[in-house]
Order: structure tokens, then C-alpha cells, then sequence
């Protein structure tokens, strides 16, 4: 069984900040579970672009508010609590804060490593080695 607080992540090398979010990488890809467990903070006001073309994503919304834009057909879908978005079809689109932060858990499949950010197109690699 794997046991872990989400409070021991904070200051290690798997809390990853950008000038957009803050993600807190649990479960990772050496944690052998087939998927990556994160909490992530998108900031108020803000707007990233993503396109995980190597990876599928689906995203819990618990606190905050935001908006997510399907760059394919300029959809937009407001986030809230309870809110539950995948990105089955390596949905390239466009995340933004709202008002609030907006506190989301993600599931990653395959698992990240813990240490990805975005490329300048918004995709993580298809495999970064562990340094952990």
C-alpha cells in the first residue's frame, strides 16, 4: 500500500510552479500505479495554453473558478467545484483562472515523472527520466 500526504510535497523538487499554476505531483510514474495523482492551483486571472498530445488528463475542479476552451471548436466551459473534465482526445485548449484560485486534482495517464512543465506548444514529453 502506498501512503502519502500531499503536505510532504510542498518544497520538494514535485511541487512545480510556473507564473500560472502550482502543481503538487503525488503519485508519480516511479510509484508503479499505470497513472499520476496531482493537486494543482491554477492562479486567478491567468490563461495557459495546453495540448498534452503524449498524455490524457481528467480533471476534478474542488474549490475556485475558471474556464476551460476546446481550441478545436471555441467551446467554452465554466469550472467550479464538482466540475469533471477529460481530455480524452488530446484536447488542445486554453485554461483560465477566474477570480478565485482555482484548486483541481488531476489524474495522468501514463504517469508523469514529476518534474514536466509545458513546451512552448503546450505539450509535456512523452518521457522525461526520473531524477528522483
Amino acid at each position: 500500500m502506498i501512503v502519502k500526504n500531499v503536505k510532504d510535497v510542498i518544497g520538494t523538487e514535485h511541487e512545480v510552479k510556473t507564473e500560472t499554476w502550482l502543481s503538487r505531483r503525488v503519485l508519480l510514474q516511479k510509484d508503479g500505479m499505470g497513472f499520476s495523482f496531482h493537486e494543482t492551483v491554477i492562479f486567478p486571472g491567468t490563461e495557459t495554453h495546453i495540448h498534452y498530445q503524449n498524455h490524457l488528463e481528467a480533471v476534478w475542479c474542488i474549490e475556485g473558478d475558471g474556464e476551460v476552451e476546446t481550441i478545436a471548436d471555441g467551446k467554452k466551459y465554466a469550472l467550479g467545484p464538482g466540475v469533471v473534465y477529460a481530455l480524452d482526445q488530446h484536447d488542445e485548449h486554453w485554461l483560465r483562472g477566474g477570480k478565485e484560485p482555482l484548486r483541481v486534482i488531476c489524474v495522468f495517464n501514463p504517469p508523469l515523472t514529476g518534474f514536466e512543465v509545458h513546451d512552448e506548444d503546450g505539450v509535456y514529453p512523452a518521457a522525461v527520466t526520473d531524477a528522483a
